[in-house]
């Protein structure tokens, strides 16, 4: 079903016998699905032939009625699961769109180039409507601290902890974290005699996500791209991936699970939870979300945490494999 007034169209597969198939032209039909400006929904079941998987695969939500199929966002109430996709793209159409269609190209790009076109994107949105007015309708604090200490490290041994420190702010990423945090995983680039990186947020939560006082606060989206990519988290994270552990608890929010998901490992306390917020401002994943989480869970399952907005448990995390394990003595 389509809908001439909402960027998106939902396609019911379930049960769909292997003789519907036309002509063997799958091909062709993946082709306009994967070139459409909207997003694509698809509905199935155990019972579609796998002779479909590649018709399938080119969708940008893949929504299971009781199937185990591993790019599937199993629902118990499919109707519901639609709505609330429609809810969301309705209030954010442009940047759901996209999305889709950032995640259509970027799900096999190289790391750089697919943080590139993250960042292009992201920059793109902040001019849109739904963004700016999101803007302008907060409370606006914004307090640059360039003195704050909001990344602590302990060096023990060979063993560097980096700690979040701005736990009266759920540990928001702010400038100063930013770049303290930049510094401390150069650090761990360059100095060969640190064996590894624990990773940890101090207080109740890992990380809230960017700081919101600080949204908009560059000169231009313009200058905002031009500093993530010379400012670049996210690549830090990824050239450091095989020797910085993480370990979350609490609130784990857009850029709180985003740059964590780089790291070869992330053991998560079970009160975790997760969840990728930025659609709702008119945005897309800016800190690395629609990379690094794509290459734990499938664009697939990322489209739909980040069309959505879900919150997810540390036992549903698992199951996707967002994280690595769970642990009770994480902290």
């Amino acid at each position: 079903t389509g809908d001439s007034e909402l960027p998106l169209l939902a396609v019911d597969m379930r049960g769909v016998p292997r003789s519907f198939r036309v002509n063997n032209q799958d091909e062709e039909l993946a082709k306009l699905i994967v070139n459409a400006p909207w997003v694509n929904v698809v509905v199935v079941d155990d019972d579609l032939d796998s002779v479909f998987a590649p018709l399938v695969d080119a969708f940008d939500v893949v929504i299971g009625d009781g199937t185990a199929s591993e790019a599937a966002v199993d629902v118990t109430n499919t109707d519901s699961c639609l709505e609330e996709l429609a809810a969301a793209i309705t209030a954010s159409p442009l940047a759901s769109v996209a999305l889709a269609q950032l995640l259509r190209v970027s799900h096999d790009l190289p790391i750089g180039q697919a943080l590139h076109a993250e960042s292009l994107t992201y920059a793109m949105l902040q001019t849109s409507e739904r963004f700016q007015t999101w803007l302008a309708g907060r409370d606006n604090n914004t307090h640059f601290d360039p003195e704050e200490h909001a990344v602590a490290l302990d060096l023990a041994g060979s063993l560097l902890t980096i700690t979040l420190q701005r736990p009266a702010r759920r540990n928001a990423l702010n400038v100063a974290m930013r770049d303290q945090l930049c510094q401390a995983l150069e650090l761990v680039d360059l100095d060969r005699s640190i064996d590894g990186a624990l990773l940890v947020g101090a207080g109740s939560n890992f990380c809230a996500g960017g700081d919101l006082d600080e949204f908009g606060s560059t000169p231009s989206p313009a200058a905002g791209h031009h500093v993530r990519m010379v400012r670049s988290l996210p690549t830090l994270m990824h050239r450091v991936a095989n020797r910085v552990r993480v370990h979350v608890h609490g609130a784990c929010v857009g850029a709180g699970i985003e740059l964590p998901a780089f790291a070869n490992s992330i053991i998560a306390h079970p009160d975790a939870t997760f969840r990728l917020p930025e659609i709702a401002f008119g945005l897309v994943p800016g800190a690395g979300g629609t990379v690094s989480v794509t290459r734990r869970c499938g664009r697939h399952r990322t489209a739909w945490l980040a069309l959505t907005g879900t919150t997810i448990d540390a036992e549903h995390a698992l199951r996707w494999q967002l994280i690595d394990r769970i642990d009770a003595s994480v902290s």
